[in-house]
């Protein structure tokens, strides 16, 4: 059910990308045109995955990555939000808790089942959080790299927009990374009880 859901759902987004790539093209909008076959392209990942793989998805995760695409690509970059100011500090808050939950799951995965039962709460924390870090100081890598490489203004604030981006990664992942390493604790006390 869960695969069913992951292709309609990406199908929808990816749909609905393409229709706005067609038209902003076809109106001369070329950097609109351009998010949105950036959209196609982020899109179409799960949907690529959940035809040719056998991976079993998360189904809150996928949903919420879709959602945060919608807020970055079509009302961040598309509708104008990211000129608000605060969206994009907001939408990196929200991408630090995905990459947080993310993080959470491949752990799930490749930990020995056994393992959970004497796992420390502080790895979870830590493990957690460093993965939510690792995924933001990926993403202002590619901002950089697209800005040197392409002439491209993805660090419109330089310096400071790089450094707002990292904390509220950071700060998202932290809330997350709590959550996480409490919920640990608490399933070990269960277990020793």
């Amino acid at each position: 059910m869960n695969r069913k859901l992951v292709i309609i759902f990406s199908s929808l987004y990816v749909i609905f990308m393409a229709i706005l790539a067609v038209y902003y093209f076809k109106n001369g909008v070329t950097f609109k045109s351009t998010v949105a076959i950036g959209g196609i392209v982020c899109g179409a990942v799960p949907l690529l995955l959940a035809l040719f793989t056998k991976l079993q998805f998360n189904l809150p995760i996928v949903i919420s990555y879709l959602i945060f695409l919608i807020g970055s690509q079509y009302f961040g970059s598309i509708r104008g939000w990211y000129g608000l100011g605060w969206w994009d500090t907001f939408m990196h808050l929200v991408s630090g808790a995905i990459l947080a939950f993310s993080g959470i799951a491949l752990y799930e995965r490749l930990i020995h089942r056994n393992a959970g039962d004497e796992i420390s709460p502080w790895f979870v924390f830590l493990f957690t959080l460093s993965f939510a870090a690792l995924g933001g100081v990926l993403w202002e890598i590619y901002e950089f790299s697209c800005d040197q490489f392409f002439g491209m203004t993805l660090q419109g604030g330089g310096n400071k927009d790089t450094m707002t981006d990292l904390v509220a990664d950071a700060v998202g992942g932290l809330v997350i990374a709590i959550w996480a390493g409490i919920r640990t604790k608490i399933k070990l006390n269960k277990v020793s009880d």
